[in-house]
């Protein structure tokens, strides 16, 4: 042996075969994050429905504040018209004074400063309603009848635009 020779000390001794241990248990599943396709397309469809919901009740509260607006202008003009008759002593059926020319009940009323100019313009038809009617006065120079109406809508008898009520005005 010299001196720079390795000398291999390792015991090489024949082992017994190791035994492979098995487990009754099932395979271990790897989760991965995040969704699936399946879970995905759940999530949107369910987003959908929701936001339908939405547009249906925003329509809805569209439609009731629109009606809402008209009955308000209606009311106006028509408190305004019996303050109006109240005031200067008319009575219904009959026509106002010829101030400035002119009988139309809306003309005075705006003249005096009982109405604005929109109420104005709503009276002659030349401003829709918010829902799209169109106003008008059957007879613009006369003072209506107890529970009728000064100014009218179209959508009155379509949509239940007008309230069932409304001889107190």
């Amino acid at each position: 042996m010299t001196l720079f020779q390795k000398v291999d000390y390792r015991v090489t001794s024949i082992s017994p075969p190791q035994l492979q241990m098995t487990n009754n248990s099932p395979p271990r599943v790897v989760m991965h994050r995040g969704l699936s396709l399946l879970e995905l397309t759940v999530v949107i469809a369910t987003l959908l429905a929701l936001v339908s919901v939405l547009f249906v009740g925003s329509r809805a509260w569209k439609r009731g504040s629109d009606r809402t607006c008209c009955i308000i202008s209606l009311r106006n003009m028509q408190v305004a018209t019996r303050s109006y008759q109240n005031l200067y002593g008319y009575h219904y059926g009959g026509r106002p004074y010829a101030d400035n020319g002119t009988q139309n009940i809306a003309d005075h009323l705006y003249a005096k400063g009982y109405i604005e100019k929109t109420h104005h313009d709503q009276s002659r038809g030349q401003k829709n309603c918010q829902a799209n009617g169109t106003y008008s006065c059957p007879v613009p120079d006369i003072f209506p009848e107890e529970g009728k109406l000064y100014m009218e809508c179209s959508l009155s008898a379509l949509e239940n635009h007008l309230p069932a009520a409304h001889g107190g005005w």
